[in-house]
């Protein structure tokens, strides 16, 4: 894997909170919110991890680890890897067994399943990447809405609420209260707001492989393309909202206000600051 500069943490934290903080909202999910964010985090190292520092080897090792979900799984991985494993396995389980003592079923292996399909996702664009193979756009976008980590974020957060449909469910067939939500912030992140993480680009964007297959395109043809799917998305998330209510209210209240989230997040300027975000954060911290 190509080696970048790492992206700068203690500017990160706020931005991790901040999500939890607008999708989250009320005193009853102060302890949601703070496990909320446990899993954001986690989602940003595991991403740096395959973007940045392991080797095609040591990834496949590490997406092994987590499928086996074993703490000795991860005894012959890098030390940074193995550091990274047992947070997210002990993160985990603490937050299947707070969803356990509140909702009386056991989760765990939905939450695990869940993490494997992440670690998949990632595994994707590794080979891509490893042997200079260009997806489609389409195929790019389909397997980016599973390492945008919104996916797996909302069936962490759904299992803490007592969500009445099946977790299995969520993985595996993704309604699109979840996967609107995700494809905003895949299409959004892929405009070009990734150089404030000093990210070089390695697993390509959404624009890049839309212009490979439209040599006619320029840029702005591209990002006016990404708006209209992005529009798109809205108009079927809020569909699901107003209409077909697949989730109880506080859930679908999450997947919503995450994606309204979305565009404070991305709004970078000159600077690379987020000044919108800014101001959102001293208006709800302060």
């Amino acid at each position: 894997m190509p080696q970048g500069t790492l992206p700068c943490y203690e500017c990160r934290v706020l931005k991790w909170y901040m999500w939890s903080m607008t999708a989250l909202q009320g005193s009853s999910f102060s302890r949601f919110r703070v496990e909320m964010t446990k899993i954001i985090s986690l989602v940003y190292v595991v991403d740096d991890i395959f973007d940045f520092v392991g080797t095609l080897e040591e990834l496949s090792l590490f997406t092994e680890a987590v499928k086996m979900w074993d703490t000795v799984a991860a005894d012959s991985l890098p030390s940074y890897m193995r550091s990274c494993y047992n947070a997210l396995y002990t993160i985990t389980n603490e937050i299947a067994e707070m969803a356990e003592k509140k909702h009386g079923l056991n989760s765990i292996n939905h939450l695990r399943k869940a993490w494997a399909t992440l670690f998949d996702g990632f595994m994707v664009e590794a080979r891509w990447l490893a042997i200079d193979q260009v997806p489609t756009a389409e195929d790019y976008l389909r397997n980016g809405v599973v390492t945008s980590g919104v996916p797996l974020t909302f069936v962490h957060i759904f299992t803490l609420m007592g969500c009445e449909q099946s977790i299995e469910a969520l993985i595996d067939q993704m309604p699109s209260v979840i996967s609107c939500p995700a494809k905003i912030l895949r299409l959004q992140d892929d405009m070009g707001s990734a150089k404030d993480e000093a990210q070089e680009g390695f697993d390509g964007s959404y624009r890049d492989f839309y212009l490979k297959e439209n040599p006619r395109c320029n840029r702005n043809d591209a990002e006016a393309h990404m708006r209209s799917l992005i529009a798109r998305e809205w108009e079927e998330l809020n569909r699901e909202c107003l209409y077909t209510r697949t989730f109880s209210s506080n859930c679908t209240r999450v997947c919503l206000n995450t994606a309204r989230m979305i565009g404070v997040m991305y709004s970078y300027n000159k600077e690379q600051r987020l000044l919108v975000l800014e101001d959102y954060a001293k208006m709800l911290i302060l």
